[in-house]
Protein backbone atom coordinates (compact mmCIF):
# COMPACT_ATOMS: atom_id res chain seq x y z
CA UNK A 1 0.00 0.00 0.00
CA UNK A 2 1.22 3.42 -1.19
CA UNK A 3 1.27 6.49 1.21
CA UNK A 4 1.36 9.98 0.37
CA UNK A 5 2.58 13.39 1.96
CA UNK A 6 0.18 16.08 2.63
CA UNK A 7 1.01 19.81 2.78
CA UNK A 8 0.52 19.70 6.29
CA UNK A 9 2.78 16.57 6.76
CA UNK A 10 0.60 14.52 7.65
CA UNK A 11 0.98 10.78 5.66
CA UNK A 12 -2.46 9.48 3.50
CA UNK A 13 -2.61 6.15 2.95
CA UNK A 14 -3.12 5.07 -0.46
CA UNK A 15 -5.56 2.25 -1.67
CA UNK A 16 -4.02 -1.14 -2.96
CA UNK A 17 -5.55 -0.76 -5.97
CA UNK A 18 -2.70 2.04 -6.50
CA UNK A 19 0.05 -0.68 -5.21
CA UNK A 20 2.62 -1.42 -8.18
CA UNK A 21 1.99 -5.44 -8.91
CA UNK A 22 5.33 -7.21 -8.29
CA UNK A 23 7.10 -8.35 -11.23
CA UNK A 24 7.32 -12.04 -11.31
CA UNK A 25 10.31 -14.14 -9.72
CA UNK A 26 13.29 -13.85 -11.94
CA UNK A 27 12.57 -10.69 -14.13
CA UNK A 28 14.62 -7.76 -14.14
CA UNK A 29 13.34 -5.12 -11.98
CA UNK A 30 12.23 -2.95 -14.18
CA UNK A 31 10.25 -5.17 -15.84
CA UNK A 32 6.98 -3.49 -16.80
CA UNK A 33 3.83 -6.14 -15.56
CA UNK A 34 1.22 -6.97 -18.58
CA UNK A 35 -0.79 -3.56 -18.02
CA UNK A 36 1.81 -1.33 -18.18
CA UNK A 37 3.38 -3.10 -20.89
CA UNK A 38 3.25 -0.88 -24.15
CA UNK A 39 0.90 -2.38 -27.15
CA UNK A 40 3.86 -3.27 -30.06
CA UNK A 41 2.86 -0.93 -32.90
CA UNK A 42 1.50 -2.91 -36.13
CA UNK A 43 4.48 -4.13 -38.29
CA UNK A 44 5.35 -1.27 -40.69
CA UNK A 45 3.35 1.20 -38.46
CA UNK A 46 5.75 4.55 -38.44
CA UNK A 47 7.52 5.53 -35.24
CA UNK A 48 4.96 8.50 -34.43
CA UNK A 49 1.56 5.86 -35.14
CA UNK A 50 -1.18 7.27 -32.85
CA UNK A 51 -2.35 5.53 -29.99
CA UNK A 52 -6.15 3.66 -30.17
CA UNK A 53 -8.72 5.89 -29.54
CA UNK A 54 -10.49 5.91 -26.79
CA UNK A 55 -13.53 3.37 -26.64
CA UNK A 56 -17.01 5.48 -27.82
CA UNK A 57 -14.32 8.08 -29.19
CA UNK A 58 -14.05 8.59 -32.99
CA UNK A 59 -10.97 6.87 -35.00
CA UNK A 60 -7.78 8.74 -34.71
CA UNK A 61 -6.41 9.97 -38.13
CA UNK A 62 -4.18 12.41 -39.38
CA UNK A 63 -5.43 15.71 -40.97
CA UNK A 64 -3.27 17.63 -43.67
CA UNK A 65 -4.31 20.53 -42.10
CA UNK A 66 -6.61 21.98 -39.43
CA UNK A 67 -8.21 25.67 -38.59
CA UNK A 68 -7.67 26.82 -35.63
CA UNK A 69 -9.96 29.97 -33.54
CA UNK A 70 -9.27 31.81 -30.40
CA UNK A 71 -12.10 34.05 -29.18
CA UNK A 72 -13.81 35.06 -26.46
CA UNK A 73 -13.22 38.17 -24.06
CA UNK A 74 -10.28 37.41 -22.39
CA UNK A 75 -6.50 38.01 -22.61
CA UNK A 76 -4.58 35.96 -24.64
CA UNK A 77 -6.10 35.08 -28.25
CA UNK A 78 -3.23 36.33 -30.31
CA UNK A 79 -0.74 35.82 -27.87
CA UNK A 80 -1.75 32.12 -28.52
CA UNK A 81 -1.67 32.27 -31.98
CA UNK A 82 1.76 33.74 -31.90
CA UNK A 83 2.93 30.79 -29.66
CA UNK A 84 1.86 28.30 -32.84
CA UNK A 85 3.61 30.90 -35.21
CA UNK A 86 6.18 30.70 -33.02
CA UNK A 87 6.40 26.78 -32.82
CA UNK A 88 5.49 25.90 -36.96
CA UNK A 89 8.73 28.29 -37.54
CA UNK A 90 10.68 25.97 -35.51
CA UNK A 91 9.34 22.89 -37.18
CA UNK A 92 10.22 24.41 -40.44
CA UNK A 93 7.22 25.81 -41.93
CA UNK A 94 6.47 28.63 -44.16
CA UNK A 95 4.27 30.99 -41.74
CA UNK A 96 2.40 34.10 -42.71
CA UNK A 97 0.68 37.02 -40.39
CA UNK A 98 -2.34 39.06 -41.43
CA UNK A 99 -3.38 41.54 -39.42
CA UNK A 100 -6.95 43.06 -39.69
CA UNK A 101 -7.31 45.52 -37.06
CA UNK A 102 -3.97 46.98 -35.49
CA UNK A 103 -2.51 49.75 -38.32
CA UNK A 104 1.06 50.40 -39.09
CA UNK A 105 2.02 52.43 -35.80
CA UNK A 106 1.73 49.51 -33.56
CA UNK A 107 5.26 48.75 -32.83
CA UNK A 108 4.38 45.22 -31.12
CA UNK A 109 7.21 42.55 -29.76
CA UNK A 110 5.86 39.73 -31.44
CA UNK A 111 5.99 41.84 -35.24
CA UNK A 112 9.57 42.19 -34.15
CA UNK A 113 10.38 38.29 -33.35
CA UNK A 114 8.51 37.68 -36.82
CA UNK A 115 11.06 40.02 -38.15
CA UNK A 116 13.92 38.70 -36.97
CA UNK A 117 12.66 34.83 -37.92
CA UNK A 118 11.98 36.06 -41.53
CA UNK A 119 8.24 35.49 -41.38
CA UNK A 120 6.05 37.25 -43.45
CA UNK A 121 3.89 40.04 -41.35
CA UNK A 122 1.37 42.09 -43.04
CA UNK A 123 -0.21 44.71 -40.87
CA UNK A 124 -3.26 46.11 -43.02
CA UNK A 125 -5.70 47.56 -40.67
CA UNK A 126 -6.35 51.19 -40.03
CA UNK A 127 -6.49 50.80 -35.76
CA UNK A 128 -9.79 50.33 -33.64
CA UNK A 129 -12.60 51.47 -35.24
CA UNK A 130 -12.95 53.96 -32.38
CA UNK A 131 -10.06 55.85 -33.11
CA UNK A 132 -11.11 56.02 -37.13
CA UNK A 133 -11.68 59.18 -38.88
CA UNK A 134 -12.91 57.53 -41.57
CA UNK A 135 -14.62 54.62 -41.54
CA UNK A 136 -15.57 54.02 -44.95
CA UNK A 137 -11.62 53.90 -45.40
CA UNK A 138 -11.28 51.50 -42.33
CA UNK A 139 -13.45 49.11 -44.20
CA UNK A 140 -11.92 49.38 -47.03
CA UNK A 141 -8.57 48.41 -45.76
CA UNK A 142 -10.30 45.74 -43.84
CA UNK A 143 -11.64 44.35 -47.03
CA UNK A 144 -8.16 44.57 -48.28
CA UNK A 145 -6.75 42.77 -46.03
CA UNK A 146 -8.99 39.62 -46.31
CA UNK A 147 -8.37 39.56 -50.05
CA UNK A 148 -4.89 39.50 -49.14
CA UNK A 149 -5.52 36.55 -46.54
CA UNK A 150 -7.86 35.19 -49.65
CA UNK A 151 -4.87 34.87 -51.74
CA UNK A 152 -2.22 33.22 -49.43
CA UNK A 153 -4.69 30.44 -48.01
CA UNK A 154 -5.45 29.68 -51.89
CA UNK A 155 -1.79 29.77 -52.87
CA UNK A 156 -0.54 26.53 -51.40
CA UNK A 157 3.02 28.45 -50.52
CA UNK A 158 2.07 28.48 -46.89
CA UNK A 159 2.04 25.79 -43.64
CA UNK A 160 0.24 28.04 -41.30
CA UNK A 161 -1.37 31.73 -41.86
CA UNK A 162 -2.68 33.53 -39.01
CA UNK A 163 -5.72 36.13 -39.23
CA UNK A 164 -5.20 37.77 -36.18
CA UNK A 165 -8.48 39.40 -35.75
CA UNK A 166 -10.48 38.51 -38.65
CA UNK A 167 -13.64 38.25 -36.46
CA UNK A 168 -14.26 42.06 -36.78
CA UNK A 169 -14.13 41.77 -40.26
CA UNK A 170 -16.90 39.91 -39.93
CA UNK A 171 -18.89 41.24 -37.10
CA UNK A 172 -18.54 45.26 -38.50
CA UNK A 173 -19.83 44.21 -41.93
CA UNK A 174 -16.52 43.92 -43.70
CA UNK A 175 -16.35 41.03 -45.25
CA UNK A 176 -19.57 38.84 -45.81
CA UNK A 177 -19.11 35.57 -43.48
CA UNK A 178 -19.61 33.43 -46.87
CA UNK A 179 -16.70 34.63 -48.43
CA UNK A 180 -15.01 33.56 -45.64
CA UNK A 181 -16.01 30.43 -45.05
CA UNK A 182 -15.26 29.90 -48.86
CA UNK A 183 -11.99 30.82 -48.31
CA UNK A 184 -11.67 28.36 -45.23
CA UNK A 185 -13.04 25.50 -46.40
CA UNK A 186 -11.34 26.32 -49.90
CA UNK A 187 -7.49 26.49 -48.75
CA UNK A 188 -4.85 24.75 -49.83
CA UNK A 189 -4.34 21.41 -48.43
CA UNK A 190 -1.27 21.93 -46.79
CA UNK A 191 -2.21 25.44 -44.86
CA UNK A 192 -3.18 24.98 -41.10
CA UNK A 193 -5.24 28.63 -40.12
CA UNK A 194 -5.48 30.26 -36.31
CA UNK A 195 -8.06 33.00 -36.44
CA UNK A 196 -8.37 35.25 -33.54
CA UNK A 197 -11.02 37.78 -32.48
CA UNK A 198 -13.66 38.60 -30.14
CA UNK A 199 -17.56 37.25 -30.81
CA UNK A 200 -16.71 34.98 -33.41
CA UNK A 201 -19.68 34.27 -35.83
CA UNK A 202 -21.18 30.55 -35.50
CA UNK A 203 -20.03 29.96 -39.21
CA UNK A 204 -16.77 30.50 -38.04
CA UNK A 205 -17.21 28.29 -34.92
CA UNK A 206 -18.58 25.62 -37.00
CA UNK A 207 -15.59 25.41 -39.80
CA UNK A 208 -12.89 25.54 -37.23
CA UNK A 209 -11.58 22.20 -35.79
CA UNK A 210 -10.87 23.82 -32.85
CA UNK A 211 -12.23 26.47 -30.91
CA UNK A 212 -10.98 28.12 -27.78
CA UNK A 213 -12.60 31.04 -25.83
CA UNK A 214 -11.19 33.00 -23.55
CA UNK A 215 -13.08 34.02 -20.78
CA UNK A 216 -11.85 37.03 -18.38
CA UNK A 217 -11.95 36.58 -14.77
CA UNK A 218 -10.01 39.73 -14.44
CA UNK A 219 -8.01 42.05 -16.38
CA UNK A 220 -5.63 44.62 -14.80
CA UNK A 221 -6.78 47.61 -17.32
CA UNK A 222 -10.31 47.80 -15.11
CA UNK A 223 -7.77 48.73 -12.51
CA UNK A 224 -6.86 51.63 -14.34
CA UNK A 225 -2.94 49.77 -15.14
CA UNK A 226 -2.37 50.64 -18.82
CA UNK A 227 -1.01 48.18 -21.31
CA UNK A 228 2.55 47.21 -20.48
CA UNK A 229 5.19 46.64 -23.22
CA UNK A 230 6.30 42.49 -22.88
CA UNK A 231 2.67 41.55 -21.66
CA UNK A 232 0.29 43.72 -23.80
CA UNK A 233 2.18 44.38 -26.99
Amino acid sequence: MTSHSLPDGTVEAGSAAEAPTPAPAGAPAEALTPAEAPSPAPAGAPAEALSPAPAGAPARSRAGSIVLLNTGHGKGKSSAAFGVMSRGWARGWTVGVVQFVKGGKWKTGERKLADHLGIEWQTLGDGFTWESTDLDETAAKGRHAWGVASAKLASGDYDLIILDEVTYALSYGWVPVADVVAGITGRSPRTNVVMTGRNAVPELVEVADTVTEMRKVKHAYDAGIGAKKGIEY
